[in-house]
């Protein structure tokens, strides 16, 4: 399929063949796991607004996206506006802190998955009240490093509960949802599950256990489009998919 040519991807089939597959990896998780239907995040990023209305037609209600400024300008789209009023936005970047302001105040902002710092929190807490609705906290899920990879964002495992307990203690604005990573890149099934998303799930378990959390209170993001299914198998309550829905990107440019 060509990449640079949207109108000819069809939208539809791709929701409707990925939401098939996550009902077949529900199908064949374990019964030990939270029983938690996972929540498809459908990641718009550089893709039109034309794009997100079809997904949101379909029946599509959570929307993910990379950069600030381009979820800032998608949410506040007039036609997005008109015609997607239950439309929820999660950003799943990096957030750098002259940004926070703007991210904030993006219409219909759901949840901040990203934040793997107590300086992160601490201006997210404080900037929220300025932007919330009565008494409505931010959803925020703490970005883990899992595989140790410089480029990638998040803090190592060992940090986890450390700032979980510190937004729990400090943070009154934010309401912590769970663990979010990215993790390595084509990774090959064959050899075992995926160490990174079992990285993830041993540091949910040592955050319910240190402080005396329910589990079925963290939700784990981790699976994208290429890995999905294995992320929900293994008990991803969160999945990012992009590609699958709505068409491959542009590889990026040197």
């Amino acid at each position: 399929m060509s990449v640079d040519s949207d109108k000819d991807i069809d939208i539809m089939y791709g929701l409707r063949t990925v939401l098939s597959q996550v009902e077949k990896a529900v199908a064949v998780r374990s019964k030990d796991l939270p029983q938690i239907i996972p929540r498809l995040v459908a990641v718009s990023k550089i893709k039109p607004v034309s794009m997100i209305l079809e997904a949101y037609e379909g029946g599509q209600r959570h929307f993910g996206e990379n950069y600030v400024n381009e979820l800032a300008d998608k949410a506040s789209d007039a036609l997005i506006l008109a015609k997607c009023k239950d439309i929820k936005w999660h950003f799943i970047g990096h957030l750098q802190t002259n940004k926070i302001n703007k991210l904030l105040g993006s219409p219909q902002l759901f949840m901040v998955q990203t934040v793997d710092s107590q300086k992160l929190a601490d201006n997210l807490n404080k900037q929220w009240s300025k932007y919330r609705k009565q008494e409505e906290r931010l959803k925020i899920m703490i970005q883990v490093n899992t595989s140790g990879e410089l480029a990638k964002s998040g803090i190592s495992p060992k940090e986890v509960t450390q700032l979980v307990e510190y937004i729990l203690k400090n943070c009154p604005n934010l309401e912590f949802s769970g663990l979010m990573t990215i993790g390595q890149y084509d990774y090959d099934v064959s050899k075992g599950p995926n160490p990174d998303f079992l990285s993830l799930i041993q540091c949910r378990q040592e955050v319910c256990e240190n402080l005396n959390i329910d589990i079925k209170n963290v939700e784990l993001s981790m699976g994208m489009s290429s890995d999905f299914m294995h992320a929900i198998e293994l008990g991803a309550t969160t999945v990012r998919v992009g590609s699958n829905i709505f068409g491959a990107r542009p590889p990026k440019l040197n």
